[in-house]
């Protein structure tokens, strides 16, 4: 079980970042879930705010075993009963209210779509409990469509789902068990629940205690989810297993080939430093697709490209959420399938990049070599580390003022460290750097944290990269190997700058798992030498 210091940190960072969450996401203090008249009202004011009041309308939706779903509704205005239009339904977001999506459903609405919105079972007015996107919830969504097709004149033929972080998740799941969703937008989720919070062996931290949070602030729980998140959040070893198939059942690469076979058009939006489910595995299923897909990646942490949009103002992100439903379910020629499918946006530019697969971005490999033997003893946090849970990476995408260290006086007794020499010429890092190195550890567990830093000429470091890794049962002495994918990102390192490779023990973003006393020995064998594999955009 995890110490009263790890036990401290998780209740005061869920308690405190869940409330924030829950008033960024809604613009409103968090409310408890029963509270449905007053949330009823402002829905209802929200609406009337935005001018949407005429053409939507509240709804009580049965969902799966009769749960009621509270959505909202719009129709395209003076709808034709004669005709049909094609409809997208909206799943909210963890611990957002339904309100979430009425900007974007008008605008939808305004261009012919019928808009089914629904609050997901277990937050807010709705019933039941947080199921984090199980069987009700992928049965809900179905429901949904059923509500929709037979209480508005939505056309059966052109179905289509979007949403964000929670919503898309579950848009994605529910693109794999029902035939009719035609295509998907799923921005700021996840594909792999696993790798999302439990990346490299290690918990995520701040991302699990932010959703269990906001979970308990603004719904109910389940208590299947309460006892998982006990045994996460608390390192309960015994029941991981039990924990991995819990979250595999909530991912929707568990039902790729279900989703490949049913051929609905996918497209991913996330942020390069999103802190609850990092680019890495939506890019892995991204690629094993074989549908009409599409990836998007923007400078920002979980769901903030997007947050603009959702208050109604110009957003690329929703601007290209429209083209794709126009396209696929409109048949509209709108040049979007024509486009290269993985569009990047550099933290360090402006500017959209376009390649023809993920495979492509930083097809050139550069390598660091982490020569000699460097021994750290762990549980001290050396300066180094990956920043705070939404507001670091909110930083970089608006001020750009990544997380920074000063790679000169980080204590060598509690870190190691190797540069690169100084590059003439400015390296434009795409994709994802690969860490592999041999570890000695006078322990038999451990937690290391992986960084990749721009230094400057005065010794100034800003984050392009990092990752943890847990190791557990290993023979305290003997080395064994590290492979560590670090979290995908597209950076460009100035001219006359260096790039360094950090290793430290202790991270604010994850639960470490270094016993007291613990040592740690990095060497680079003849037969195995250690290296960190960059990759570089020519072009």
């Amino acid at each position: 079980m995890r110490s009263p210091r790890a036990a401290l940190r998780v209740s005061t960072v869920g308690a405190a970042t869940a409330a924030l969450l829950a008033t960024a996401a809604t613009g409103q203090a968090p409310m408890a879930a029963a509270a449905d008249p007053a949330v009823q009202s402002a829905a209802a004011s929200a609406a009337t705010a935005s001018g949407a009041q005429p053409g939507v309308r509240f709804v009580d939706i049965a969902g799966d075993g009769g749960t009621v779903l509270k959505a909202n509704v719009f129709t395209p205005a003076g709808a034709d009963s004669a005709r049909s239009y094609p409809v997208i339904v909206l799943p909210t977001s963890w611990a957002v209210p339904q309100i979430e999506y009425i900007a974007q459903a008008k605008k939808l609405a305004d261009s012919g779509y019928v808009v089914v919105s629904y609050n997901v079972r277990g937050f807010w007015q709705s019933g039941g409990n947080i199921e984090v996107a199980g069987p009700p919830d992928i049965a809900d969504a179905s429901k949904v469509i059923d509500w929709a097709l037979a209480n508005t004149p939505a056309d059966p033929s052109k179905v289509g789902m979007a949403g964000v972080s929670y919503g898309a998740g579950i848009s994605l799941l529910a693109a794999g068990h029902d035939k009719r969703i035609k295509a998907v937008v799923a921005l700021s989720g996840w594909a792999d629940l696993i790798e999302s919070i439990y990346s490299g062996r290690t918990q995520h931290l701040q991302a699990a205690a932010v959703l269990t949070g906001a979970g308990y602030l603004t719904g109910r729980p389940s208590p299947e989810l309460q006892q998982t998140m006990k045994d996460f959040l608390g390192s309960n070893l015994a029941k991981e297993q039990d924990m991995i198939e819990w979250g595999r059942k909530r991912s929707p690469t568990t039902y790729l080939d279900q989703i490949n076979k049913n051929g609905s058009a996918v497209m991913l939006g996330n942020a390069w430093g999103d802190t609850l489910f990092p680019p890495n595995q939506y890019a892995k299923f991204y690629e094993k697709l074989t549908g009409p897909k599409r990836l998007e990646f923007r400078p920002g942490d979980h769901a903030t490209a997007e947050a603009i949009g959702l208050l109604g103002l110009p957003n690329d992100v929703w601007t290209n959420a429209q083209r794709w439903f126009d396209h696929h379910l409109n048949g509209t020629d709108n040049g979007i399938d024509r486009e290269q499918p993985v569009q990047l946006k550099s933290r360090s530019t402006n500017g959209y990049e376009g390649y023809p697969d993920w495979k492509s971005v930083g097809a050139t490999q550069r390598k660091i070599e982490l020569g000699g033997t460097k021994k750290i003893y762990a549980n001290v946090d050396s300066g180094a580390n990956g920043g705070v849970v939404f507001l670091s990476n909110a930083l970089d995408q608006f001020l750009r003022l990544p997380p920074t260290a000063s790679v000169p006086l980080l204590p060598r007794a509690f870190t190691s460290v190797w540069q690169s020499e100084r590059y003439a010429a400015a390296q434009r890092v795409r994709g994802t750097s690969k860490l592999h190195t041999t570890v000695t550890s006078t322990k038999e567990s451990g937690t290391l944290v992986a960084y990749l830093y721009d230094v400057g000429p005065l010794g100034l470091g800003k984050l392009v990269s990092n990752a943890p890794y847990t190791f557990h049962d290993k023979a305290p002495g003997r080395p064994f190997p590290v492979d560590l994918e670090l979290f995908s990102t597209a950076y460009d390192v100035p001219a006359g700058h260096r790039l360094a490779v950090v290793i430290d023990t202790v991270d604010p973003l994850y639960i470490e798992h270094n016993p007291s006393g613990a040592q740690l020995t990095f060497s680079s064998p003849g037969t195995d030498p250690s290296y960190l594999t960059v990759p570089l955009r020519d072009n």
